[in-house]
């Protein structure tokens, strides 16, 4: 397949994985375990289906939404994702100028290569991705560089006391220290356009954590490491009302699933939460972000943005995120892949894949702005066996989850 002919995710999800050595790919597409809640992620969105609204005037299509305090050309962002320059020499800067000119919010990840300042020189509207760091110093120090350089919102990652077990990584040899197989070796060879890029990029390193700890590496321990060490096992709510105060613009929370974490999440201070598991990275067994998006809508209520984080490869999977009570989704694998398959313009036609999908689907459904999808125009599939009633034993099911998560 050409660049060119990419039609849709799938596609552009081909293109990088013909881009990328094997290692490199299989980091990129892994989950933890069984990689079943991986699976799921995507698959939810196939139990939901949209209402199809006839005769009515859809010339004009506003698909814009505000996000986090910022207008978006689409109710969707783009999420942190941790040392881009892996996927292509040109990382986190060229994501950073792609949602600029596409109209979208991007996320910088604590983990980039690419530095807080620098990403700010490209004037994309933006947020800061943040973790509960064991050193309050490092984290206050994020902060304020994140402040002092014009993000607007912070976004507090809480799904990490622990790394999730990625068994794709442990076979392939991409582990810290390196162990990589034949194989993996052999892939690299093989990619000669990828990996002489990675050879001559001289700025590949935790860019915002590398001034921090200054030479570390002469300690005998490396900035990757020190880093995981920093993971706080014993953070708290508490912590995070010590970071709302910290922090001026708006925050949102990154992990919360349970409608009960979700509502300490809003007494907390969050402006917004972002139901994410991790892109399936971390618990397997869980459900996927959708599965829970209404349970924790009935229980917040409008006290809180809510972002989808997890599993969007259509147009139509924002359209019933937003119907099921969603403000917006954000993606993370879509963007790498068309950062991986051609940098820059990659991630552009990534979004633009999403606009046209999101842009038809709503001309398709009657719907001209985002503001009028509600949860008329989304049904579970259960509920046909009974005219459109919900089914009993669906309705049953439906309960208990939301029961459980509550």
């Amino acid at each position: 397949m050409k660049y060119s002919g990419a039609l849709n995710i799938r596609d552009m999800q081909v293109l990088a994985s013909r881009a990328l050595p094997l290692p490199i790919h299989q980091f990129l597409e892994g989950g933890a375990d069984d990689e079943r809640t991986l699976a799921r992620n995507s698959r939810a969105f196939d139990d939901w289906a949209l209402t199809s609204r006839t005769l009515v005037d859809v010339r004009t299509i506003d698909p814009s939404a505000s996000l986090l305090g910022y207008r978006s050309s689409l109710p969707m962002m783009l999420a942190p994702t941790g040392i881009s320059q892996l996927f292509h020499r040109t990382g986190e800067g060229a994501v950073a100028r792609a949602a600029k000119a596409e109209g979208l919010l991007y996320g910088l990840s604590t983990m980039a290569t690419t530095s807080i300042e620098a990403v700010a020189n490209t004037q994309a509207d933006r947020y800061f991705q943040l973790y509960l760091f064991r050193d309050r110093g490092l984290t206050k120090a994020l902060l304020e560089r994140a402040w002092a350089s014009g993000y607007g919102a912070l976004c507090l990652t809480t799904d990490t006391p622990v790394s999730g077990n990625r068994e794709r990584d442990l076979r392939t040899g991409m582990s810290i220290p390196p162990k990589f197989t034949l194989r993996s070796l052999a892939s690299f060879a093989a990619h000669p356009r990828w990996s002489l890029g990675a050879l001559g990029n001289r700025t590949f390193r935790l860019a915002n954590i590398i001034d921090h700890v200054g030479d570390i590496d002469a300690g005998g321990v490396n900035v990757i490491d020190y880093v995981n060490q920093q993971f706080d096992r014993s953070a708290s709510w508490k912590d995070v009302e010590w970071l709302r105060q910290q922090w001026r613009g708006k925050l949102m929370i990154k992990g919360p699933m349970a409608a009960a974490d979700c509502a300490l999440a809003v007494d907390s201070g969050a402006d917004a939460i972002m139901i994410s598991n991790h892109g399936g990275r971390q618990l397997d067994g869980t459900a996927a972000p959708l599965d829970y998006l209404p349970a924790i809508r009935d229980r917040i209520d409008d006290k809180a943005q809510l972002i989808v984080d997890g599993g969007i490869r259509r147009g139509t999977h924002v359209l019933k995120a937003l119907a099921l009570g969603a403000d917006g989704c954000s993606i993370g694998r879509p963007y790498l892949y068309g950062l991986a398959a051609n940098g820059e313009a990659g991630v552009r036609k990534v979004i633009s894949i999403f606009r046209a999908e999101i842009e038809r689907g709503m001309a398709l459904m009657g719907k001209t702005r985002i503001a009028d999808i509600s949860r008329a125009d989304v049904q579970h599939f259960e509920d046909f066996a009974r005219g459109g009633r919900p089914h009993a034993a669906a309705q049953t099911r439906r309960a208990q989850f939301s029961d459980a998560v509550g």
